[in-house]
């Protein structure tokens, strides 16, 4: 088992569809997702890798938010909604979606689908193809959290080539410096040194077994806790 590590000009001649927004206008507008597994696995990523880089002030982790990218800057033109998604050299804030042409141009450093019964054709192919050709995201991964399946690529001279997994069955990202694996059912983030990184609630369970593991030694010397 591994160790826990410790630790985003309205003008009057245009129709609704060709409203160009001026900035923070324009929400996200994805379908509901799968399941409730869909739901937690999506959460449990943005909040493991926001707690991991709660220092850094560098990056936007999101998902099940939808991404513009119109070349002509309409909103209902061209648009995607990766599950989980990270921009990397970019202003850590809250946003209602990610707006290419207001975020300089930024498309994500990383993208996870995660697959069911009814999406998993577009995500390993036409989405796949989008985020090669036109997002150009350097590593993009997909995982059923029904089946266990697991598979991530990463780009090369304009091209996805599959990324070979470690003996654990672990994918490297290189844009997240971090492996991705699958761990009690659930995808999760590893350091390179194989410790598995914790979530908040398995920080303060960490916690809590450690103050009862100090509480049964102070027991054993005859020192009561509460009166220390």
């Amino acid at each position: 088992m591994s160790e826990l590590a410790t630790i985003e000009f309205i003008s009057n001649e245009t129709t609704d569809d060709e409203v160009i927004f001026p900035p923070g206008d324009i929400f996200s507008d994805e379908p509901p997702l799968e399941s409730d597994l869909h739901r937690d696995q999506i959460d449990l990523l943005i909040r493991i890798l926001k707690l991991w880089w709660r220092e850094r002030q560098d990056f936007y982790a999101s998902g099940n938010l939808t991404i513009y990218y119109s070349p002509n800057q309409n909103k209902s033109e061209h648009f995607r909604g990766p599950d989980f998604f990270v921009v990397l050299g970019t202003e850590k804030k809250d946003r209602k979606s990610w707006v290419v042409w207001q975020e300089d141009g930024k498309y994500p450093n990383v993208i996870i689908e995660i697959l069911s019964n009814s999406t998993k054709a577009v995500d390993k192919g036409l989405k796949k193809q989008v985020y090669q050709d036109t997002f150009r995201t350097p590593d993009y991964f997909w995982f059923h959290p029904v089946t266990m399946e697991f598979q991530g690529f990463h780009l090369v001279d304009g091209k996805y080539e599959e990324i070979q997994p470690t003996t654990e069955g672990r994918l490297w990202s290189q844009q997240l410096e971090l492996y991705l694996g699958v761990y009690e059912g659930k995808l999760r983030f590893f350091t390179t040194e194989n410790q598995l990184l914790p979530s908040s609630e398995e920080l303060v369970e960490q916690a809590e077994q450690e103050i009862a593991r100090l509480r049964k030694i102070l027991l054993a010397q005859g020192i009561d806790p509460e009166k220390i």
